[in-house]
C-alpha cells in the first residue's frame, strides 16, 4: 500500500459530526440576525445536516441540544434522520436560560434549583435510549462574579454530586462528554473553568466520563495541541468542539482564524492513531453563524477539517521523529512545516470524485438548487433560534 492510499484510506474513514443548532437562527448577545430558510423544526434541521453530509460524505451524524430539539417522539426523530442517511449524534444539556439558574445550575446554592438541574440532565439520558445517540454532553456556565458570592470548594461537591447522578444512569455503550470553559456568564470564578477540572472530575467519575474540547474555550496562547496529546495519552479525550476564535469563544468556522493551530491539533490526533472512529473520539462542530450563511458555513467548517486531518496525515513521521532525536530542531520543524505548506486541496477533490462526490461541495451546494427550496418551503412559522 502506497503511502497516499493509506492516507485517502485514512481521510475515507473520517467523521465530523455537525451540531443542529448551526443551521438555525443564532448570533452574539447583542444581536441574531434572522436568514430565509433557517430551519423551523428539528427535522428541517436534519435534513440540512444529511444536505451536508450528502455533499461532503463526511458529515453522518447530527448532534441535538435539548431543549431547543424537544419532540414528543425521539424514536421517530432518529428513524426520520436514518432514512435521510445520517443518524442523532450526541445530546447536549441547557441548564443556562432558565430564570432560576441566574446564580447557577447544579452548583446553585437553592436545593430545588439544583433539584431541577440534575433532573434535566437525567431527561437528556433518557433521550439518548430511543436516539441509539452514545454521547451525553455536559456544559455549565455555573460560576460566581464577585469573591465572596458563593464557597468554591461546596460548589464543586455540588457539581460532582450531580455529574455523579447522571453517570450512574448511563448505559452500558453510553458516556459523559464534559466541556469546560475559561469564562462568561461567569466573570469571577467559572465552576469548570479549564481542562483539568474536567479531567479531575472525569477521573472521579470512571471510564465512562471524558473531557470535551471546544477549541474556543481557553486564554489566548494556551497551547491547545499540549491539552490535545496530554489527554490522549490519559485515555481522556473524549470528543472536540471544532470552532475558531480570536478574543474569547467567539464561535466562528473551524480554522478561519488560525489553521495552522487546527493543523497541529490534528496532528496530535494522527500521531495517536486516533483519527479512525473506532478510536473514540467524537469529532463536533460547535459554530454561531451570526452573518454567514449556515449550510455553506458549515460545509467550510467540515472541509478546513478534512484539509487539516489530510496535512497532518502527511507529516513524514520517520523523518520528524528522526530530526527529534538528532536534537535538530529546525529540522524538525521543517518536516512539520513541509506538510502544513502543501495544498491537498487537489487531493481530497480527487478523493472526492473516486467516492462518488462533486469534488467542490461548496459550488455543489449553490448548484443543488437546495436553498432556494428551502427557503420557500420555509417561508412561514417561527424560524428555530435561541435569540438574542
Amino acid at each position: 500500500m502506497s503511502d497516499l492510499t493509506a492516507v485517502k484510506e485514512a481521510l475515507r474513514a473520517q467523521r465530523i459530526e455537525t451540531p443542529s443548532w448551526a443551521y438555525a437562527n443564532s448570533g452574539t448577545r447583542f444581536k441574531v440576525f434572522p436568514q430565509p430558510g433557517v430551519p423551523r423544526t428539528p427535522e428541517e434541521k436534519i435534513a440540512d445536516a444529511a444536505k451536508v453530509h450528502e455533499l461532503t460524505g463526511i458529515a453522518p451524524s447530527v448532534a441535538l441540544h435539548i431543549p431547543w430539539d424537544r419532540v414528543d417522539d425521539y424514536g421517530a426523530l432518529a428513524k426520520y434522520a436514518r432514512d435521510l442517511g445520517i443518524e442523532i449524534g450526541a445530546i447536549n444539556t441547557n441548564v443556562f436560560q432558565d430564570e432560576d439558574y441566574k446564580l447557577g445550575s447544579v452548583t446553585n446554592p437553592d436545593p430545588r434549583i439544583r433539584r431541577k438541574a440534575t433532573d434535566h440532565l437525567l431527561e437528556a439520558i433518557d433521550i439518548m435510549d430511543p436516539t441509539g445517540s452514545k454521547d451525553l454532553k455536559f456544559w455549565f456556565s455555573d460560576g460566581i462574579n464577585y469573591p465572596g458570592q458563593d464557597d468554591l470548594r461546596t460548589r464543586q461537591d455540588r457539581l460532582a454530586a450531580a455529574l455523579r447522578e447522571a453517570y450512574d444512569r448511563l448505559g452500558d455503550d453510553q458516556r459523559i462528554l464534559l466541556e469546560y470553559k475559561l469564562f462568561e456568564p461567569a466573570f469571577y470564578a467559572t465552576d469548570v473553568p479549564d481542562w483539568g477540572t474536567s479531567y479531575a472530575h472525569c477521573v472521579e467519575l470512571g471510564p465512562k466520563a471524558t473531557v470535551c474540547i471546544d477549541t474556543g474555550h481557553h486564554a489566548p496562547g494556551t497551547n491547545i495541541e499540549f491539552i490535545v496529546a496530554f489527554l490522549l495519552r490519559q485515555g481522556k479525550l473524549g470528543a472536540f468542539d471544532f470552532n475558531s476564535r480570536f478574543y474569547a469563544d467567539d464561535d466562528l468556522m473551524a480554522g478561519a482564524a488560525d489553521p495552522f493551530q487546527l493543523f497541529r491539533i490534528m496532528w496530535e490526533i494522527v500521531r495517536a492513531d486516533a483519527l479512525d472512529p473506532s478510536y473514540g473520539i467524537n469529532f463536533m462542530l460547535d459554530q454561531c453563524h451570526n452573518i454567514e450563511a449556515k449550510i455553506p458555513a458549515i460545509i467550510r467548517s467540515v472541509l478546513n477539517v478534512q484539509e487539516a486531518t489530510a496535512k497532518a496525515l502527511l507529516v513524514d513521521k520517520a523523518a520528524l521523529f528522526a530530526a527529534q532525536q538528532a536534537g535538530d530542531v529546525l529540522g524538525a520543524n521543517a518536516v512539520l512545516m513541509d506538510a502544513y505548506n502543501t495544498d491537498v486541496r487537489p487531493l481530497l477533490a480527487e478523493l472526492r470524485e473516486e467516492s462518488g462526490l462533486d469534488p467542490d461541495p461548496i459550488a455543489a451546494y449553490h448548484r443543488s438548487g437546495y436553498q432556494d427550496k428551502i427557503v420557500a418551503e420555509r417561508a412561514d412559522g417561527r424560524q428555530a433560534g435561541w435569540g438574542a
